[in-house]
């Protein structure tokens, strides 16, 4: 395949540049701080938000407002050492299939406690590993959310693809469906780190998976790539960059391994002696940055990499970008509802996680319950915060005043949290002006520190989120 060719006006300049002060990235390094994802974030969901409150929250849905689904398929044929997901090696179908057969029973519970067919943009299809399915299982999966959500014509329907083991059946099924956007895991290209990671995936086994996938009608692809990974370094991540732009995706992602062996035991297989240290892992991400900068690729937000003319460069432009349990999207619904185990879904009221053990979220749906383990109900001040983190976020500046004032606060109700940010102002993580706070281009990866400043659950959950650089 031909490397993208980008007009050099798109140029995008590159979001690390500069010289960056290795005294500053240990300091901040040793903070763990959310990815915002959400807020607050899901160490701060409790069992107060149970099956009936969610049920109670389902009856009273808008239906003229617009919906999403995510649904979570927890599956693998192998395990990566590196992940962090909710998932479990199956060497069989048989799970998959008793699991989708809860799924759907699910999607029924849910569609009945919703007043009417609620109108859906967006699906989203997470792991695991969704293409394990079966072709006829996931055709007639797909075919159950059309019978029960009213599914608009031009929605956009991801899903999140293991090259390694996806068939030509599989593709063609994808698109039968109309699916149009695929999100394929790639990591790194070379052999030294892929065996570290235990993810072995030749560069052609992702090659005859975009054919496939272009084949079938599925023109719109992305591609995950890796920093911080075992054996790592800059001349390898920026060789790996460089491949994954001969692929032509539309976006791609850049994310930071998070080593945290005391929660994902598999991560102990992972020699930590070849592992970058944080000035490394800063590094890695400035040369993969760099590489797709220098493509014509758009930096967006925190992670995210995509072509000037697509529609998440074009919503960031706008100041319409969002970002959700998927990352930067273009989602703007009202309602995010997520099935199966460990799924969270985000409604007006707030959000709610499925039970994450199988066996649990099993027995609820066995039982006729809504599968709900946890969740958090909104406050003011919760859906306050969480509009000026998100546009942080997504515009590495926002108007503190604007935003409240938005809300029909008083403008100044975040003037102590810009007050007390002096230390990150003088070290170059942020710039204020006014009530305006932005990060500089050079500190984007910082991002989150200076997010964190306005979030007051945090004190509470802290050791739980994943380091700051």
């Amino acid at each position: 395949m031909d490397a993208p060719t980008l007009s050099p006006a798109s140029t995008a300049p590159s979001p690390c540049a500069g010289t960056v002060d290795p005294a500053l990235l240990a300091k901040y390094d040793g903070l763990r701080v959310p990815r915002y994802t959400s807020y607050p974030t899901a160490p701060h969901f409790t069992p107060a938000v149970d099956a009936s409150v969610y049920g109670g929250w389902l009856e009273a849905m808008d239906l003229t407002r617009s919906g999403s689904l995510y649904l979570h398929v927890p599956f693998c044929h192998q395990m990566c050492w590196y992940c962090g997901c909710h998932t479990k090696i199956v060497a069989r179908y048989a799970p998959i299939a008793e699991y989708l057969d809860h799924l759907r029973r699910e999607i029924a519970m849910v569609a009945d406690r919703i007043p009417g067919r609620l109108t859906v943009r967006h699906i989203h299809f997470g792991g695991g590993t969704p293409t394990m399915m079966a072709p006829a299982d996931f055709e007639s999966l797909i075919a159950l959310l059309r019978e029960r959500f009213d599914v608009a014509t031009d929605a956009e329907l991801a899903i999140e693809i293991d090259p390694r083991t996806l068939t030509a059946e599989m593709a063609a099924a994808l698109g039968r469906s109309g699916v149009n956007r695929a999100s394929l895991g790639v990591q790194d290209f070379d052999p030294t780190v892929q065996a570290a990671i235990n993810r072995i995936q030749p560069r052609e086994t992702t090659e005859r998976t975009l054919e496939w996938l272009r084949e079938a009608g599925i023109a719109n692809v992305n591609l995950d790539l890796m920093y911080g990974l075992p054996h790592q370094s800059v001349e390898s991540v920026a060789r790996s960059a460089r491949i994954a732009l001969e692929m032509a995706p539309d976006r791609l992602s850049v994310f930071g391994y998070a080593h945290v062996p005391w929660m994902k035991t598999h991560q102990k297989k992972i020699d930590e002696s070849v592992l970058a240290d944080t000035l490394g892992r800063w590094e890695q991400f400035a040369a993969i940055a760099d590489t797709l900068a220098e493509a014509g690729y758009r930096a967006i937000g925190l992670d995210h990499f995509a072509r000037p003319g697509d529609e998440l460069a074009v919503q960031q432009e706008e100041g319409r970008l969002g970002r959700n349990f998927q990352g930067y999207t273009t989602d703007d619904a009202d309602a995010l509802i997520g099935f199966g185990a460990s799924s969270i879904g985000a409604l007006p009221q707030g959000y709610i996680q499925n039970a994450v053990p199988f066996d649990q979220y099993a027995t609820a749906i066995d039982e006729g319950r809504l599968p709900t383990g946890k969740g958090i109900a909104l406050t003011d001040d919760d859906r306050l915060r969480r509009d000026l983190i998100m546009r942080l976020m997504c515009d590495l500046s926002v108007d503190a005043g604007a935003v409240a004032e938005a809300h029909g606060r008083d403008a100044g109700v975040f003037d102590a949290d810009l007050a007390a940010m002096d230390d990150l102002v003088a070290d170059g993580v942020a710039a204020i002006e006014g009530r305006r706070v932005s990060v500089p281009e050079a500190a984007r990866p910082l991002m989150r520190i200076v997010a964190a400043r306005f979030d007051t659950h945090l004190a509470s959950g802290a050791g739980r989120h994943s380091r700051a650089v």
